[in-house]
């Protein structure tokens, strides 16, 4: 009994140090959006905690209320207890209609949303009936692990680990993935989506504020994934334009011999090139995952020596 009163004593400081605790932590991503499509997902979500609090407050306040009134106390004994009440019909009319209109509540700001992040003009603007002043600039971003591929065919170039973007117009994000699916999500831009081997998902995000941004795979996939992560530098188009020359002058073409390389399980630093993969593979189709399935086949067999037959080699 001594023991049980010891520990009950100390109980007051689990909730404590969790106000300690966050109170160390800067503020959320999420909350503190950089661009539409992240806007709109903090406005649902904000929408829906808010929603969700009044429900519990109202459930809270019901059940201390019941509490409080019926609880049992000197000299009420059992005028009240009646063991064969049928029930209360409205009571149950109003249990079974309140959450159906609360997942209506829900699930159609969501459904909405959902809906409009698919289509670039209402993901990339706060008016829904919107059109397109500027095509989306493409961005090919490729998982491998565990390293990331962002290819402009557009501009002929490609970055590992790395992309710049141009501030106030769309992005339209091709993902698709050389080996094990992974998720590409920005943070500060709006939500993650899948990767994944011989298909291709499209993702639109859009920065409204210049600034560098984090950026990761949000997918576990192993080792490597804690360091799968690139930097998103938003600039204005100016600067985004003599970036592009700048690597198009400057790095050097990424041949089909570097790029099987890179696709090799492993970490690598940030790389440029004045080229793109796109012109020998694309990883969004079949052709492309058997392309992937094949160079991975033959790094394993040159990592454990084996001969043609599957067999290990007799020599070192």
């Amino acid at each position: 009994m001594k023991q049980k009163r010891h520990r009950s004593k100390w109980l007051f400081l689990i909730p404590l140090s969790l106000v300690f605790f966050l109170s160390g932590c800067e503020q959320m991503v999420i909350f503190d959006p950089k661009g539409p499509v992240a806007q709109s997902q903090n406005d649902l979500i904000v929408y829906s905690l808010w929603f969700m609090l009044a429900i519990v407050v109202v459930v809270f306040g019901l059940f201390a209320y019941m509490v409080i009134k019926y609880r049992d106390r000197p000299g009420r004994g059992d005028k009240d207890y009646d063991p064969n009440i049928h029930g209360n019909t409205l009571i149950e009319i109003v249990w079974t209609v309140v959450p159906f209109l609360i997942v209506i509540a829900l699930s159609v700001p969501t459904v909405e949303t959902l809906y409009d992040l698919e289509d670039p003009a209402s993901a990339t603007s706060e008016d829904p009936s919107a059109t397109l002043e500027e095509e989306p600039l493409v961005v090919y971003a490729t998982s491998a692990d565990w390293k990331w591929f962002f290819s402009y065919p557009e501009q002929g170039i490609e970055t590992v680990n790395y992309l710049h973007i141009p501030v106030d117009r769309p992005i339209e994000f091709r993902l698709s993935s050389a080996d094990s699916m992974a998720a590409l999500w920005i943070p500060a831009l709006g939500g993650q989506k899948y990767n994944m081997a011989g298909m291709m998902n499209k993702l639109y995000l859009e920065a409204s504020e210049e600034g560098v941004y984090d950026g990761r795979n949000s997918n576990f996939t192993g080792e490597g994934f804690t360091e799968q992560t690139f930097k998103v530098h938003a600039e204005k188009e100016e600067q985004f334009n003599a970036w592009v020359d700048e690597t198009k002058k400057d790095a050097p073409a990424l041949t089909q011999d570097k790029y099987d390389s890179l696709l090799k399980p492993g970490l690598v630093d940030k790389m440029a090139f004045s080229s793109t993969h796109l012109q020998w593979v694309d990883h969004g189709t079949n052709d492309g995952r058997d392309y992937a399935i094949e160079r991975h086949r033959n790094a394993y067999e040159e990592k454990l020596h084996l001969d043609k037959d599957g067999v290990p080699s007799s020599h070192e």
